[in-house]
């Protein structure tokens, strides 16, 4: 118990002045941090703590994927996937391919080629791999054959995983538009089969996350259709007025800049764009929008501005016409500009959504809430007083209870928090109120480790053992004890993290991260604080 090695203790001191330097950041305003950073080199950067959506505020969104949209899209594959079968199969076609509701419906009167396209129809029909069990999945869709004419019907099977496939890409896509806002720790995540919800901290504009979080984002470029053109070919649609008064007036409201006959077929699509940037014209000075294509894009988008000089070229997003600028010559580099009277703000938006792609489906805002600034604050508050009065009251009675070692156990208390919020920073965990309630157990627990230790070595002392021996006994005995009572509570701090979400994370962290320092301050940093104590004072007896 003496001999408490020397560089244990620069570690245990070390370690506790550096969790103090990593914690004071948190503590102070931002002008104050900023002016601090001036003088830092850049590679040490001023972390604080994250605090979450119900400490801080921000915006709060539950959205739906449409499922229709989803089965309405899957049906029109399917199609697509037939006219490429009966093209390949070289399948003589009776009509033409009907796709309605969640059917695909066509006859094929030769009897040959009908026995080879429904050969192949049902190895489509098979998904690729097995389910967690190993057994196979059930088809994508029926397949029905009567008198010639072949029926393709989507099952509920098929349906319910291509939702749950556009969900995944749902939630990729809203994380990096979310992203790019510049916005801490957003926290999106699924909810049900069919829902995302998105948090995000410290966002007060919720009509610009809407504004992101809704639009498809579907980019396309079509030309406008010259007049005699086939009318099944051409839609019509408007360009809208930028004007910043009409931003949030519905679209059937909005003043209508422009309508233009627009081609139905789509010379570049949006997903081969690899970069969007904002920018402004060297022109006008006017805020644009910078893209690049990528090979194939660049290629595409070559021929069709070298084939097509002086014709108008439709920029489309979501049906609705960004602008159409007139093609004055082929553009060859794989990049272009899109212009569209936009403000700073609309222009970065845009290059956000172009960034991210497109989702997979229409998504409705199902639920919306803000929570204020100082909604977060009271939550704070009121954290901040549960934290105190159960630490004080711990405090208390452990100075009460064993004197000079409820001391130190305070000590080992106090830093054991600070380690805690260190801990935070350094794995930039975001701190909830749930956390704050994680924390405030651990001061519990950790206090619990030494009262075990301190009642064992009370037993030995009264056993007539030493000082010496009742000291080390105590610890080794208590030791054995703690780490089997805080192991089993860490396995559920660890099923919590990975079967639950949002606010329970947040606990199961604070909760993991007071686990570990448990053992280090309760054990490590009380037994120091104690061997120095003895070498320096030599008791006669013990008074714990």
């Amino acid at each position: 118990m003496q001999r408490f090695s020397r560089w244990k203790v620069v570690s245990i001191l070390a370690m506790s002045l550096l969790a103090i330097l990593i914690c004071i950041p948190s503590f102070l305003s931002e002008d104050t941090r900023k002016s601090a950073q001036r003088y830092l080199p850049s590679w040490l950067p001023l972390k604080t703590v994250v605090l979450g959506l119900d400490l801080q505020g921000g915006a709060h969104v539950l959205l739906q994927v449409d499922t229709a949209d989803v089965t309405r899209a899957q049906v029109l594959a399917l199609r697509d996937d037939v006219r490429r079968l009966l093209r390949e199969e070289k399948a003589p076609l009776a009509g033409g391919i009907g796709a309605t509701g969640r059917q695909v419906i066509f006859r094929v009167t030769d009897e040959a080629a009908r026995g080879r396209i429904l050969t192949r129809l049902r190895q489509m029909a098979q998904p690729q791999g097995v389910t967690a069990l190993g057994t196979s999945q059930p088809p994508t869709f029926e397949i029905g054959s009567t008198d010639g004419l072949i029926r393709l019907t989507l099952t509920d099977s098929g349906i319910l995983d291509r939702v749950r496939r556009a969900v995944d890409q749902t939630i990729e896509v809203l994380r990096k538009r979310v992203d790019g806002l510049g916005t801490t720790e957003p926290n999106i995540q699924r909810q049900g089969a069919d829902r995302v919800l998105v948090q995000v901290p410290g966002l007060q504009d919720t009509q610009r996350l809407k504004d992101l979080l809704g639009t498809t984002a579907k980019l396309e470029f079509r030309m406008v259709a010259d007049p005699g053109f086939v009318p099944s070919e051409v839609e019509q649609l408007k360009e809208y007025s930028k004007d910043p008064a009409q931003r949030n007036v519905e679209k059937d409201k909005r003043t209508v800049v422009a309508e233009y006959p627009v081609e139905r077929r789509v010379m570049v699509r949006g997903e081969d764009l690899t970069d969007a940037q904002p920018g402004f014209d060297s022109r006008t000075n006017e805020p644009v929008v910078n893209f690049r294509f990528n090979i194939r894009g660049g290629q595409a988008f070559g021929q069709v501005t070298s084939a097509n000089v002086g014709k108008l070229f439709a920029i489309v997003l979501d049906n609705e016409v960004i602008s159409a600028p007139r093609i004055l010559g082929p553009i060859t580099g794989g990049s272009g500009q899109i212009s569209g009277r936009f403000t700073v703000q609309e222009a970065n938006d845009l290059a956000i959504l172009l960034r991210a792609g497109a989702l997979p489906a229409k998504l409705t805002i199902v639920e919306e809430r803000t929570v204020g600034p100082g909604l977060g604050q009271d939550s704070i508050d009121a954290g901040k007083m549960a934290a105190y009065i159960a630490a004080l009251l711990v405090c208390v009675y452990m100075m009460t209870t064993y004197g000079i070692f409820g001391v130190f156990a305070n000590i080992a208390l106090i830093v054991h928090l600070i380690i805690i919020f260190a801990g935070l920073v350094m794995i930039n965990a975001t701190l909830t109120l749930p956390g704050i309630a994680g924390i405030v157990l651990t001061i519990g627990m950790a206090v619990d480790a030494n009262v075990l230790i301190y009642e064992r070595i009370r037993e030995e002392s009264q056993l007539g053992r030493s000082i010496i021996s009742a000291l080390e006994s105590g610890f080794q005995r208590a030791f054995a004890t703690i780490v089997d009572a805080q192991s089993t509570t860490m396995v559920v701090a660890i099923i919590l993290y990975f079967l639950g979400s949002g606010p329970v994370r947040g606990f199961a962290v604070t909760l993991g991260i007071g686990i570990i320092t448990t053992i280090v301050t309760a054990v490590t940093m009380t037994r120091m604080m104690i061997a120095l104590w003895y070498r320096w004072k030599r008791p006669t007896r013990l008074t714990v």
